[in-house]
């Protein structure tokens, strides 16, 4: 459920749904349009529902049999989901925090590398006019 919400809610696949979404959620003139659209830019919003359809398939439940064991599948299966996509979005932060420093000392050393190398070429020069 994670996985489907946060590829419908984030990943290239679905950008262009996605981008016309987001265009009607801001520009339908009904309340309850744009909250419709809204529901696939979320992916909180968007884990009820593929957690309801996952539901609907399996019939799954917990703790009880009948509505009750649906009800409480549901609120707990989507928090699951959002730990996951919460944990896995703090891990993409990380991940691009972590490359851009890393871009930045090889920016670093390579103007360093450019000064030193700078500063090196007269005493080369120097040394061929002494020998």
């Amino acid at each position: 459920m994670a996985c489907v919400s946060w590829t419908i809610t984030h990943e290239e696949v679905f950008r262009e749904p996605r981008e016309f979404c987001k265009d009607k959620s801001q520009h339908c003139k009904r309340l309850y349009q744009r909250k419709f659209f809204y529901l696939f830019t979320c992916e909180y919003c968007t884990s009820h529902y593929v957690t309801a359809l996952f539901l609907l398939l399996t019939h799954f439940q917990m703790l009880f049999g009948g509505w009750r064991g649906f009800v409480i599948s549901e609120f707990a299966l989507v928090w699951i989901a959002n730990v996951y996509m919460s944990a896995y979005n703090r891990l993409r932060l990380e991940i691009k925090a972590e490359n851009l420093s890393i871009d930045e000392q090889a920016k670093t050393v390579d103007q360093v590398g450019i000064v030193g190398s700078a500063s090196r070429r007269p005493e080369s020069d120097q040394r061929r006019r002494a020998s």
